[in-house]
């Protein structure tokens, strides 16, 4: 299990949410452990750029060679930019989830999840190990 970084927040359904207390943009990915359940990824389809989220809906799906899980956003808002190079290239979720593997980017407009630490997260996942 790879490491957690501490400076992201995380949902239960396994995004990631990054700059949530900086600014109103935030960006949202999968965690290193939901991509080493779902295996090799090899289809990404997330939110269009414009389209509006709402936090715990579901808005994408990521396709691998196991499974199809769904993509959820953890806050509310617009979808301003998403990774065009993911899209492309999915493999980037399972490469380096925390880095060029995001997904889109939210800017925040309503509510959030309930966000987990990188320590609740690792008690979330470690049940699961």
């Amino acid at each position: 299990m790879s490491s957690i970084p501490e400076e992201l927040g995380y949902s239960k359904e396994h995004e990631w949410v990054a700059g949530l207390d900086e600014s109103s943009v935030v960006t949202v990915g999968i965690t290193a452990y939901a991509a080493e359940q779902l295996g090799d990824v090899v289809y990404v389809q997330i939110p269009e750029a414009g389209s509006t989220v709402e936090a715990g809906d579901a808005v994408g799906e990521i396709e691998s060679t196991k499974s199809v899980s769904d993509v959820y956003s953890p806050v509310a808002g617009e979808v301003v930019e998403i990774n065009q190079a993911v899209v492309d290239d999915p493999s980037l979720v399972n490469s380096d989830p925390y880095g060029e593997g995001w997904l889109f980017r939210v800017r925040v407009s309503g509510e959030a999840e309930d966000l987990l630490t990188a320590e609740e997260y690792a008690a979330l996942t470690a049940g699961d190990a």
